[in-house]
C-alpha cells in the first residue's frame, strides 16, 4: 500500500511538471485599473470609461481612456504578443491620455502577462511598466 501511494505521488508530481507554468487565459472584457511602475502603479483616472476586450479569436479591441483601438494579439505559456494596433486619432490631454500613453506602450511586441482571479496584470517586456486590469 505505501508503494502504491508513493507512486501516485510521482506520477503527480512527474504531471504537474511536465504542464509548465501556463498562465490562465486573457479572454474576456476588462476595465483598467492602473499602470505605470511596477512598484508603484498610478490609479486609473475616475470617471474615465475603459474597457478592454480580449477575444477568442485572437482580437484585442476596446479603450484606454480616449480612443477606440483594436488589433491582433496571441498568448504562449505566459507571454502576450501584440500585433501593430490600431486607433482613432483624437487629441487626449489629462489623466485619460496619460493612462492611454501608458497603456498602448505596454501593448507592444511580446510582454508578459499573469492572471490571478479577476486581476490581468500586463508587463512591458523590460519590466519597468505594468497596466493592472479586473474582469468587467
Amino acid at each position: 500500500m505505501k508503494k502504491l501511494i508513493i507512486l501516485f505521488a510521482l506520477a503527480g508530481l512527474l504531471l504537474a511538471a511536465c504542464s509548465g507554468s501556463s498562465s490562465a487565459s486573457p479572454e474576456g472584457e476588462w476595465i483598467l485599473v492602473s499602470y505605470g511602475d511596477p512598484a508603484s502603479p498610478t490609479p486609473a483616472a475616475p470617471d474615465v470609461e475603459t474597457s478592454i476586450v480580449f477575444g477568442e479569436d485572437g482580437q484585442v479591441n476596446g479603450t484606454a481612456g480616449c480612443n477606440g483601438f483594436g488589433g491582433d494579439y496571441s498568448v504562449n505559456d505566459d507571454a502576450i504578443t501584440f500585433g501593430p494596433l490600431v486607433s482613432t486619432l483624437m487629441f487626449c490631454e489629462g489623466p485619460a491620455g496619460e493612462q492611454e500613453t501608458a497603456t498602448f506602450a505596454v501593448f507592444v511586441d511580446t510582454a508578459g502577462f499573469t492572471v490571478d482571479g479577476d486581476t490581468l496584470t500586463i508587463t512591458s517586456a523590460d519590466g519597468s511598466s505594468v497596466v493592472v486590469l479586473a474582469r468587467k
